[in-house]
């Protein structure tokens, strides 16, 4: 019962800060999974791409019906990203715990530093061809795919930036958009996960209802309010819990 509480809660905080943002909430989700339900990193990462692909589903929708989701251009990162998603997670479960441990340490400190810094950088104002943004597009899908497989994020930190910088996609847009593409790289990340033995499937149900209520929350809030005081502090607090992983024994 409180691991199925727990799970609630951690479920509402990965699934509103991960809509809210573009992310898939696994940024948060891992690092209370392993100190409140004290899951090894193995398997807080296999859990969280579950609860993925749910807070994905409930922020995708509420973008799209705010008209900040492109479906052809997720469909299109997702075509290389459920390629490699499933490397990413066989790559994973080849590591040693402590190796894990400071890799997603490494992600949280460069995730942080794209999140405040993202909102400073230029948007792109040149016009490419619809070959180039193909090629964009595909080659952004094929690293978020093995990042998102090995890490259990969706890989909204690594798909926004080129969306926005280079294909001179809106900031709502690429968020939306992201997310959308995360649900088909999350579920394949997830089965190979679940494969491997790194999900558990307690623990997930629980995740995956509390992130489909606050990914739909976060969807709402992210296409009404400015996200910036929130990315400040998201940031100062992923920097705190990166640097502890990276500095784990």
């Amino acid at each position: 019962m409180k691991n199925g509480s727990l799970g609630l809660i951690i479920g509402l905080a990965g699934g509103f800060f991960g809509a809210l943002i573009g992310l898939g909430g696994g940024v948060v989700m891992i690092p209370l999974m392993t100190i409140l339900l004290k899951l090894t990193q193995h398997k807080a990462h296999g859990t969280s791409l579950v609860a993925v692909v749910f807070t994905a589903l409930a922020g995708a929708t509420t973008y799209y019906f705010h008209g900040t989701a492109d479906w052809k251009v997720a469909l299109t990162l997702a075509a290389t990203a459920m390629i490699t998603a499933r490397f990413g997670a066989l790559y994973a479960h080849s590591l040693p715990e402590k190796k894990l441990k400071k890799a997603f340490g490494i992600l949280l400190l460069c995730v942080s530093l794209l999140l405040f810094v993202k909102g400073l950088l230029p948007q792109s104002a040149s016009e490419h061809g619809l070959a180039v943004n193909i090629i964009i597009f595909l080659g952004t899908g094929a690293v978020t795919g093995f990042v998102s497989g090995m890490m259990g994020v969706g890989g909204g930190a690594i798909m926004i930036p080129p969306m926005v910088l280079l294909a001179g996609m809106s900031q709502q847009l690429a968020q939306g958009t992201s997310l959308l593409a995360m649900i088909p790289v999350g579920l394949t990340g997830a089965f190979t996960h679940y494969g491997l033995g790194n999900v558990k499937l307690d623990i997930a149900a629980g995740i995956s209802v509390g992130a489909i209520v606050g990914g739909h929350i976060g969807g709402t809030v992210a296409n009404i309010l400015p996200e910036l005081y929130l990315k400040i502090i998201f940031s100062a607090v992923l920097i705190w819990i990166g640097q502890r992983y990276v500095r784990a024994n």
